[in-house]
């Protein structure tokens, strides 16, 4: 009987060090394919609302795809809702802001406006810097599915 316990111990510990060993392996296979491959680039949004902080937040994106390397190594979106968008109105933007938008633009920065305020500002995209697309159901629900996709948010 003793013998039996020995044996079936003996089994079963060179079952488990096979097991271990062989998702081990899988693990290290794993990483090292991720390794290979480009690594996933960060998703970020910045949610802009208060005007005030129009150029600190513009600012903030600049550094971010600096800080990054360059635009290829990152996601952004701009989300802009209430009285931070009139600072986005072609008729009204200063220089700097039209420049900084056309840069981003050409990076591939997401530049949405809220549907919602743009119908409270009487305005259309038309009446944007060029490179804005209409957050149609509205800046917080623009937010909300970035973030269900994975993007982080900042809110400077």
């Amino acid at each position: 009987m003793n013998r039996r316990n020995i044996l079936w111990s003996t089994v079963s510990a060179l079952g488990a060090a096979f097991a271990a060993s062989r998702a081990k392996a899988a693990t290290e296979k794993a990483a090292a394919e991720k390794s290979d491959n480009k690594p996933d680039k960060l998703k970020v949004v910045y949610h802009l609302a208060d005007a005030d902080k129009v150029n600190f937040v513009l600012g903030n994106i600049q550094n971010h795809i600096d800080g990054v390397g360059g635009p290829d190594h990152v996601t952004l979106a701009l989300v802009i809702h209430g009285p931070a968008l009139k600072a986005f109105h072609s008729a009204q933007a200063n220089p700097d802001i039209s420049k900084r938008i056309g840069d981003f633009s050409k990076d591939g920065v997401e530049l949405a406006a809220c549907g919602n305020t743009m119908k409270a500002q009487n305005i259309t995209l038309k009446d944007l810097l060029p490179g804005f697309v209409s957050a149609e159901k509205g800046g917080v629900v623009r937010l909300a599915e970035l973030q269900s996709q994975g993007y982080l948010y900042l809110r400077p």
